[in-house]
């Protein structure tokens, strides 16, 4: 292993101090904080600053070989007068971030031709606080043949839309000069992050351009804007997906294969949010760094991204049962063999039927995320949605979740047979707790829903009698 895979690895370390294995570390380190309001990234009512700092990550030839290590050649903002507990967090996060920048190994050469590529990666400390990085990763402008760097935007907020429009503006003022990106930066830092359906706008002066507003607007409905499913769509037939959605759903370990960051970063964000309203608490890796491959033999449950130039080294790997998804061909390369019996058959057909109505219609980025959402929302509508009837509360509010009689109350065999699975696992764990200690349903894009659909079986029984 070379250095800068040791460092990176006592870089997710997130105590001081902290020792076990590297499967502990990785699993502290790359699963998703644990939550259960909003899939990964919480709905941010506005107001806090957008990010942290922005990064320029560059490739340094190392001072023996040929190989080069991913480095980072400027930070906005630096910070001074930090305490020490305060340094030895900033080293330990600005240490990890420039491998997963460049994933892909060390062997690079200068490049005449490079297509821009824009994907994300999550660092997730052992006190559940979450770091999103937003990469641009192309080549610097420039004739001959030179090598790609990465623009890197490090926030807590989630919104892959907003941010990509952001590296947008800092790839512009790159092109001409860093210390045009300085200005534009700090506005963006003492602005306000809006609230959804709200717009920020941003003054910002660029040489031989003059003056520019940039409007940056977060969209109404904030439970999808870190997710575009388009890639995934692309990639796979709604089967394949629903498939997915099952072995995620019992917590398996799912790998996904493409060349492209891009691909690799949308595809398992958009499988992970499929699971809305829980949330995804174990290792979750967008794309794995080459050092960090032995990932896929971790026996506990893992949502990652490989390239597939390091497919042999996965398939030869001492991997537990796993679903091995091949994005480039549309495959699964490995399987356990049970996915499309894990879910009830008759919610598999109510799924596939409301994925394929309207499919061919041109729709927005919201109307496709919102399409493609809705039916495995409304999934867990039918199957666990009238939990909170079964949380026994005390006189102090504290709540407890009557499970039994949750499962009992299900008249569907299949669905009471799939949820006494689901009741095990982590996902609806977290959830039930945070619903325990609260005395009233989040208000949500969930428990609108719920709302909904009891509504319209009040209707049903209406008609019905009615009827008669």
């Amino acid at each position: 292993m070379d250095g800068l895979g040791r460092r990176l690895r006592a870089s997710l370390r997130l105590k001081r101090g902290r020792g076990g294995s590297l499967q502990d570390n990785l699993r502290d380190s790359g699963k998703e904080p644990e939550r259960a309001q909003e899939h990964c990234l919480p709905a941010f009512a506005g107001g806090q600053h957008f990010f942290e700092y922005l990064l320029v990550v560059s490739l340094k030839k190392k001072s023996a070989g040929a190989d080069y290590e991913p480095t980072i050649t400027y930070q906005f903002p630096k910070r001074e007068n930090l305490l020490r507990g305060q340094q030895e967090e900033e080293e330990r996060l600005l240490g990890a971030i420039p491998l997963f920048c460049f994933p892909d190994g060390n062997e690079w050469a200068p490049l005449t031709e490079y297509p821009r590529e824009t994907f994300s990666f999550v660092l997730t400390n052992v006190d559940g606080s979450r770091k999103i990085g937003y990469c641009r990763r192309l080549l610097p402008a420039g004739r001959g043949p030179r090598l790609p760097k990465v623009y890197c935007i490090i926030s807590c907020l989630g919104c892959f839309g907003l941010f990509s429009k952001i590296l947008d503006e800092v790839e512009k003022r790159h092109q001409i000069s860093l210390a045009v990106i300085y200005p534009f930066m700090q506005g963006l830092r003492e602005a306000a992050f809006p609230a959804p359906g709200k717009t920020v706008t941003l003054k910002s002066f660029i040489p031989d351009s003059g003056t520019e507003f940039i409007s940056l607007t977060r969209p109404l409905d904030s439970h999808l804007e870190h997710v575009d499913f388009s890639s995934l769509l692309r990639c796979l037939r709604f089967e394949q997906i629903l498939q997915i959605f099952a072995s995620a759903v019992l917590e398996r370990r799912i790998i996904f294969l493409a060349e492209g960051l891009s691909t690799l970063s949308q595809c398992i964000h958009a499988a992970a949010a499929l699971l809305y309203p829980f949330s995804w608490a174990h290792t979750y890796i967008p794309v794995v760094p080459e050092s960090l491959l032995d990932t896929v033999c971790c026996p506990t449950p893992f949502m990652v991204g490989v390239q597939t130039r390091f497919q042999q080294q996965v398939m030869d790997s001492p991997m537990e049962e796993v679903l091995l998804v091949n994005l480039c061909e549309g495959t699964f390369l490995m399987s356990v063999g049970d996915e499309k019996d894990i879910l009830p058959p008759k919610l598999q057909d109510d799924i596939l039927d409301s994925l394929g109505r309207g499919t061919n219609e041109p729709q927005t980025s919201e109307q496709l995320n919102e399409h493609v959402s809705g039916p495995f929302v409304q999934f867990f509508v039918k199957t666990v949605g009238h939990y909170a009837s079964y949380i026994k509360r005390e006189a102090n509010g504290q709540g407890h979740f009557q499970e039994r009689a949750f499962c009992k109350a299900l008249t569907s065999k299949a669905n009471r047979r799939f949820v006494k699975k689901f009741v095990k696992t982590q996902l609806f764990s977290l959830f039930i707790q945070e619903a325990e200690k609260s005395r009233n349903p989040p208000a949500g894009y969930f428990q609108q829903k719920i709302l909904e659909y009891e509504d319209q079986k009040k209707q049903k029984k209406s008609r019905e009698k009615t009827v008669k």
